[in-house]
């Protein structure tokens, strides 16, 4: 009898194949799609479960990166981002997401009272020419009217999104282009360049790939066998606080430095409750503590910022979240979005949320400067579609 030979694998092909699920990849991918090209994304796991399913949701503006005095090169580069996401909001943008939840429309940076957090409001105002409003009475957020709080709020043009509702749009956004794949594997050419990636017995081949997988790109880099653009991380351990009677609170709480001293965003729950969440200089400085003693650390911090707030009755835990970003000299925060095209891939991270959009600039430019077009019809995949990730604060307190 004739030796049985292995089953051949399936060849996909498309024009685009994007390796990573969370928001930089679908955005990119709903663009291109709008474009005419035929795209396919890859997801290990679940659409959001990364990095971006574990933002605080807020599209800066750069009001946090001028608490010092002055415009830095991140407050530049991300002032359009606000209105840029509004627009898509309203209908009118690049992508169409009316009816994706809004959880703010505004953004704050609260002062506690002392002098030196008043002065970086107002330097901080004055550097960001007119998107910085000093706001009193009957405009503060409810959580600030008592009489207890001395302080002052500013109003940012900021916003502050359900991140889930943001993933599950997109994913609708994505059609059919949707594909799981637990371990995708890079195949190299002699050259360097990538000849498919293999997904069980499917293998995709695409004009061009590009790793918008967060974390996750330091493992594809390193199946693929390339050490450059390096990634770094920068590690958190964020605060959530859980309660049936929260009342929502979206702001920067100034501190002495030129970082929030606190950030707390509210997110709602699958059970009705509400959850606030807690990042910040707290976060960041949490990193070295137990749990239990970041939560000891936020519960003085809350205590001292909002005695009003009754907390007693709330659940607590912490959460580790690693920034993936492009290395930098000393760990620093990079400025921008970052894309670099190595052969015929592009390595990207979009650093911030509200970044995602001009990282998706920056790829289709790239697409066109290497004279990459549509080329060929969406192919049928027939392939498990990634589910949606469950939000962080249904899996912290289950």
């Amino acid at each position: 009898m004739p030796s049985s030979a292995e089953p051949m694998s399936n060849v996909l092909e498309t024009d685009i194949c994007i390796l990573g699920g969370g928001i930089a990849g679908l955005w990119l991918n709903a663009r291109l799609r709008d474009l005419g090209y035929s795209t396919l994304l890859v997801e290990r796991g679940a659409l959001g479960g990364g990095q971006s399913g574990k933002s605080q949701g807020i599209i800066h503006g750069g009001t946090k990166y001028a608490l010092h005095g002055k415009l830095t090169s991140a407050a530049e580069a991300i002032a359009g981002m606000p209105d840029r996401w509004r627009s898509c909001l309203d209908g009118k943008g690049e992508l169409d997401l009316q009816n994706v939840r809004l959880l703010s429309a505004h953004h704050y940076l609260w002062s506690p009272g002392s002098l030196l957090t008043n002065m970086a409001g107002f330097f901080a105002s004055k550097a960001l020419r007119g998107r910085v409003d000093l706001v009193k009475g009957a405009d503060l957020p409810k959580v600030f009217d008592n009489p207890r709080f001395k302080g002052k709020v500013y109003r940012l043009a900021e916003l502050v999104l359900d991140v889930p509702d943001v993933i599950r749009r997109l994913a609708e956004l994505a059609g059919d282009s949707l594909v799981v794949g637990s371990l995708p594997q890079v195949e190299r050419r002699p050259d360097g360049s990538i000849d498919s990636i293999g997904i069980g017995e499917h293998l995709i081949k695409a004009q061009r790939y590009v790793m918008t997988a967060g974390e996750g790109n330091e493992g594809l880099l390193q199946s693929w066998g390339v050490e450059q653009p390096a990634m770094q991380r920068r590690p958190l351990q964020m605060v959530l606080v859980k309660g049936a009677d929260l009342p929502p609170l979206y702001a920067h709480c100034l501190g002495n430095s030129p970082k929030p001293r606190l950030t707390v965003t509210t997110h709602p729950c699958a059970d009705g409750q509400w959850c606030w969440y807690l990042g910040g200089e707290l976060a960041e400085q949490g990193v070295g503590l137990t749990p239990d003693a970041l939560i000891a650390r936020a519960r003085s911090e809350l205590s001292e910022l909002l005695p009003w707030i009754d907390l007693s009755s709330c659940q607590w835990t912490t959460l580790p979240v690693n920034r993936a970003e492009p290395a930098q000299s000393g760990l620093v925060r990079p400025d921008t979005a970052y894309l670099q095209a190595v052969h015929n891939v592009l390595v990207s991270w979009p650093t911030k949320l509200a970044l995602a959009p001009d990282l998706s600039d920056q790829a289709l430019a790239e697409l066109e400067r290497q004279s990459i077009k549509p080329m060929l019809d969406q192919p049928d995949a027939q392939l498990p579609r990634p589910r949606l990730a469950t939000p962080v604060w249904d899996i912290c307190f289950p």
